[in-house]
């Protein structure tokens, strides 16, 4: 359109054909009127783009926001491991990928013994530094695929795939003998620790729900039979 204008401006008519004039002056204003239009349609596009721009960004922060509200809604606080709610949707995929795959997991339950005795010995800060260890604990020893939920209270739940039963004993093994043969600190008391965990095996069961009841009763059977002791459904303890 600029160079329309200037071309327009730059044609010499001559006097017989001044009656051309006006119809140049016409073309002129109506090529400035358009140039002036689009640079104003320019100035909106691009306060436009800027506000997209704007509005982008805010989104980025907001689905940031959220995505950190939603890893701590799922994450229990103490702990640093899954909460029940979390884990209850983590089970619903294991169990749709073992309905495709039948890949054998085992669902463990851990309780920590005599937490209350702690709690009324120590305080509750070394109750919840008990937990929190104890937490970390199961978080290091336990595979990326594989989950680990506080269930409530001093009660952890765990499931683990493996191809081989002695994959599922050796983990079992590795976390009894990192509580067993250390102590936990808080402030300066050293605090000698034991749990109880029943262990249920998913292809022994026809759904995941009778699954976990059975490693809940196997739990109650270790505590109520002296303590420090696993049991798994195949009648094996340790």
């Amino acid at each position: 359109v600029n160079g329309i204008k200037n071309t327009l401006e730059s044609i010499k008519i001559a006097k017989e054909h001044e009656h051309l004039t006006e119809i140049q002056s016409q073309l002129i204003n109506a090529a400035l009127s358009i140039e002036n239009e689009m640079s104003t349609v320019n100035d909106q596009l691009q306060s436009g783009q800027n506000q997209v721009n704007a509005l982008e960004e805010k989104i980025k922060k907001l689905e940031s926001e959220l995505d950190v509200a939603k890893k701590e809604s799922s994450t229990d606080h103490l702990t640093g491991v899954l909460t029940r709610r979390a884990y209850d949707k983590e089970v619903e995929k294991i169990e749709r990928e073992y309905a495709r795959t039948n890949k054998s997991f085992a669902v463990v339950f851990f309780d920590i013994d005599h937490f209350k005795k702690i709690n009324d010995t120590y305080s509750h800060d070394a109750g919840d530094v008990i937990l929190s260890t104890f937490g970390r604990i199961l978080s290091k020893e336990t595979r990326e695929h594989d989950i680990v939920a506080r269930y409530g209270g001093e009660e952890f739940v765990v499931i683990i795939h493996y191809n081989l039963l002695r994959e599922l004993l050796g983990y079992l093994k590795r976390v009894k003998k990192i509580v067993n043969e250390n102590k936990f600190i808080y402030k300066k008391h050293k605090i000698k620790l034991t749990f109880s965990a029943g262990v249920s095996q998913r292809d022994n069961y026809d759904d995941y729900k009778s699954t976990i009841e059975f490693a809940d009763k196997l739990l109650y059977k270790a505590k109520n039979s002296g303590r420090d002791k696993i049991i798994l459904d195949s009648g094996k303890e340790f």
